[in-house]
């Protein structure tokens, strides 16, 4: 039998924001949304005033030179190679400008071809996805406490407060060697995928993510995100970025693009 089953294109409909958080004077991190191009990154800068700036800033406008991609590998390595190209610029930034000060970044950066989406990331920045009804991360932290957990020396209820529960293992400006993490999944129609620096998944509860994603559009989802993590005491700078695969109406949002 011959298969003639015709699948709609999936409208990807996204929005972002960024927000200094209750207690910290600066914004360390970036994000980019592209949709045109099909590629979003939330980096989170670290090496104190205006430095991690410098670094989260890199990323994102290195990410924003990316083009249009005809093939899923061709957008993979060229993602890859802006981080590892940006890695290198912000050692040599550090070394001329700052002193040798250690500056760097995490990232997690997400993309889609067709019905293939790829993640790709560096530190403890996010990528989660909702898919009937459940919540799975599809990045996974490079963080001390990730390592402890894996290893089985901590439990998942000692994370949180775990000492060393702000030491990540893996930033983009910290080394020379870098390694950028990857992981390629299907997208489909319904989906809904969150990219986050801490500051939210730090003030914020699975459920409450859960539910944003499930029930409001992208911009309202965004925005209420961020209003709890602020109303929770948001130590920290937070940035999240929505998108949902959605069917072509015409009443779609004017962000949505066909990928």
């Amino acid at each position: 039998m011959i298969d003639i089953t015709v699948r709609r294109p999936v409208k990807w409909a996204c929005y972002s924001d960024s927000n200094v958080g209750v207690v910290r004077e600066i914004n360390e991190d970036s994000v980019m949304s592209n949709p045109d191009t099909g590629l979003w990154a939330v980096a989170d800068g670290m090496g104190g005033y205006e430095a991690g700036n410098v670094a989260s800033n890199m990323i994102v406008k290195s990410l924003e030179e990316i083009g249009q991609q005809d093939h899923l590998d061709d957008f993979v390595t060229q993602v890859e190679d802006q981080i590892l190209d940006v890695n290198e610029r912000i050692l040599e930034y550090a070394e001329i400008m700052l002193d040798g000060r250690t500056l760097g970044s995490t990232v997690v950066s997400f993309l889609i071809k067709g019905n293939v989406g790829a993640c790709l990331w560096v530190g403890d920045s996010r990528l989660y996805r909702l898919r009937n009804d459940e919540l799975s991360q599809m990045s996974r932290d490079h963080s001390r406490v990730e390592e402890l957990l894996q290893q089985g020396v901590i439990s998942q209820a000692e994370v949180e407060n775990h000492p060393e529960s702000n030491v990540i293992t893996r930033a983009v400006g910290i080394g020379e060697e870098l390694y950028v993490d990857l992981n390629v999944f299907n997208v489909q129609l319904g989906d809904a995928y969150l990219l986050c620096s801490d500051g939210l998944y730090n003030t914020v509860s699975s459920d409450e993510i859960s539910a944003q994603l499930k029930n409001a559009a992208p911009d309202e989802g965004v925005n209420n995100l961020v209003h709890m993590a602020l109303e929770n005491g948001a130590p920290d700078n937070v940035s999240v970025i929505i998108i949902k695969g959605m069917q072509e109406t015409s009443e779609n949002l004017s962000a949505q693009q066909q990928i």
